[in-house]
Protein backbone atom coordinates (compact mmCIF):
# COMPACT_ATOMS: atom_id res chain seq x y z
CA UNK A 1 0.00 0.00 0.00
CA UNK A 2 1.09 3.85 -0.67
CA UNK A 3 0.20 6.38 1.53
CA UNK A 4 0.53 10.27 1.80
CA UNK A 5 -1.31 12.85 3.21
CA UNK A 6 -2.14 16.49 2.76
CA UNK A 7 -3.21 19.10 4.43
CA UNK A 8 -4.89 16.37 6.93
CA UNK A 9 -6.42 14.53 3.48
CA UNK A 10 -5.17 11.42 3.66
CA UNK A 11 -4.60 9.37 0.31
CA UNK A 12 -4.05 5.23 0.34
CA UNK A 13 -3.91 3.43 -2.88
CA UNK A 14 -3.24 -0.32 -3.26
CA UNK A 15 -2.77 -1.59 -6.69
CA UNK A 16 -3.83 -5.12 -7.87
CA UNK A 17 -2.17 -6.83 -11.20
CA UNK A 18 -5.42 -8.29 -12.50
CA UNK A 19 -4.19 -11.21 -14.73
CA UNK A 20 -7.77 -12.69 -15.67
CA UNK A 21 -7.84 -9.19 -17.90
CA UNK A 22 -4.49 -9.43 -19.31
CA UNK A 23 -2.98 -10.12 -22.45
CA UNK A 24 0.73 -10.54 -21.75
CA UNK A 25 1.04 -12.23 -25.77
CA UNK A 26 -0.71 -8.98 -26.67
CA UNK A 27 1.40 -6.68 -24.86
CA UNK A 28 -2.02 -5.71 -22.44
CA UNK A 29 -1.73 -5.55 -19.16
CA UNK A 30 -4.12 -4.66 -16.62
CA UNK A 31 -4.41 -2.78 -12.88
CA UNK A 32 -7.01 -2.51 -10.98
CA UNK A 33 -6.42 0.22 -7.53
CA UNK A 34 -8.19 0.76 -4.54
CA UNK A 35 -8.16 4.56 -3.44
CA UNK A 36 -9.28 5.34 0.25
CA UNK A 37 -9.45 9.27 0.81
CA UNK A 38 -10.13 9.99 4.60
CA UNK A 39 -10.34 13.50 5.86
CA UNK A 40 -8.50 13.80 9.62
CA UNK A 41 -9.11 17.74 9.11
CA UNK A 42 -11.50 19.96 10.79
CA UNK A 43 -12.93 21.35 8.13
CA UNK A 44 -15.36 19.90 5.21
CA UNK A 45 -14.15 19.81 1.37
CA UNK A 46 -15.18 18.26 -1.43
CA UNK A 47 -13.33 17.02 -4.38
CA UNK A 48 -13.80 18.58 -7.15
CA UNK A 49 -11.71 17.01 -10.21
CA UNK A 50 -8.62 14.67 -10.78
CA UNK A 51 -5.70 14.66 -12.27
CA UNK A 52 -3.35 11.43 -12.80
CA UNK A 53 0.04 10.79 -15.05
CA UNK A 54 0.53 6.98 -16.06
CA UNK A 55 3.93 6.14 -17.07
CA UNK A 56 4.65 3.12 -18.53
CA UNK A 57 7.89 0.85 -18.65
CA UNK A 58 8.87 2.57 -21.73
CA UNK A 59 8.75 6.21 -20.17
CA UNK A 60 5.20 6.68 -22.08
CA UNK A 61 3.45 9.42 -20.76
CA UNK A 62 -0.32 9.23 -20.28
CA UNK A 63 -2.15 12.63 -18.33
CA UNK A 64 -5.74 12.04 -17.26
CA UNK A 65 -7.63 14.70 -16.11
CA UNK A 66 -11.15 14.98 -15.17
CA UNK A 67 -14.21 15.53 -12.76
CA UNK A 68 -14.40 13.83 -9.74
CA UNK A 69 -13.92 9.86 -9.81
CA UNK A 70 -15.68 7.14 -10.25
CA UNK A 71 -18.75 9.71 -11.49
CA UNK A 72 -18.90 11.14 -8.14
CA UNK A 73 -17.80 14.15 -6.43
CA UNK A 74 -17.50 13.76 -3.01
CA UNK A 75 -18.17 15.59 0.28
CA UNK A 76 -15.71 14.61 2.97
CA UNK A 77 -16.83 15.86 6.80
CA UNK A 78 -14.11 15.83 9.83
CA UNK A 79 -13.71 12.01 10.37
CA UNK A 80 -15.26 10.93 6.81
CA UNK A 81 -13.52 8.54 4.30
CA UNK A 82 -14.37 7.59 0.88
CA UNK A 83 -13.36 4.82 -0.57
CA UNK A 84 -13.53 3.24 -4.50
CA UNK A 85 -12.15 1.32 -7.40
CA UNK A 86 -10.95 2.43 -10.80
CA UNK A 87 -8.23 0.03 -13.35
CA UNK A 88 -5.75 0.81 -15.92
CA UNK A 89 -4.40 -1.11 -18.89
CA UNK A 90 -0.70 -0.63 -19.98
CA UNK A 91 1.09 -1.54 -23.32
CA UNK A 92 4.42 -2.67 -20.44
CA UNK A 93 4.41 -5.14 -17.49
CA UNK A 94 4.94 -2.54 -15.48
CA UNK A 95 4.92 1.42 -15.04
CA UNK A 96 3.38 3.66 -12.32
CA UNK A 97 1.47 6.24 -11.08
CA UNK A 98 1.54 9.58 -9.28
CA UNK A 99 -1.21 12.56 -9.22
CA UNK A 100 -3.47 14.93 -7.25
CA UNK A 101 -7.01 15.68 -6.50
CA UNK A 102 -8.28 19.09 -6.57
CA UNK A 103 -10.18 20.09 -3.49
CA UNK A 104 -12.82 22.71 -2.10
CA UNK A 105 -13.57 23.86 1.33
CA UNK A 106 -17.14 25.14 1.94
CA UNK A 107 -15.45 28.61 2.07
CA UNK A 108 -14.32 28.13 -1.25
CA UNK A 109 -10.62 27.78 -0.85
CA UNK A 110 -9.16 25.34 -3.44
CA UNK A 111 -6.43 22.71 -2.81
CA UNK A 112 -4.44 20.17 -4.61
CA UNK A 113 -4.06 17.07 -2.35
CA UNK A 114 -1.23 14.70 -3.21
CA UNK A 115 -2.07 11.16 -4.56
CA UNK A 116 1.11 8.92 -3.99
CA UNK A 117 3.39 7.76 -6.70
CA UNK A 118 2.57 3.80 -6.67
CA UNK A 119 4.00 1.03 -8.68
CA UNK A 120 1.97 -1.22 -11.49
CA UNK A 121 4.24 -4.49 -11.43
CA UNK A 122 3.04 -7.75 -13.05
CA UNK A 123 4.42 -10.35 -10.75
CA UNK A 124 5.11 -12.88 -13.79
CA UNK A 125 7.80 -10.29 -15.31
CA UNK A 126 11.46 -10.14 -13.87
CA UNK A 127 12.31 -6.84 -12.41
CA UNK A 128 15.91 -5.22 -12.84
CA UNK A 129 17.52 -2.81 -11.09
CA UNK A 130 19.01 -0.22 -13.36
Amino acid sequence: MYQQTTRNISITVEPVYLEEQSSPDENYYVWAYNVKIENAGGETVQLRSRYWRITDARGRIDEVRGPGVVGEQPVLGPGDSFEYTSGTPLPTPSGFMVGSYQMVTEGGEEFDVAIPAFSLDCPHEMRRLN
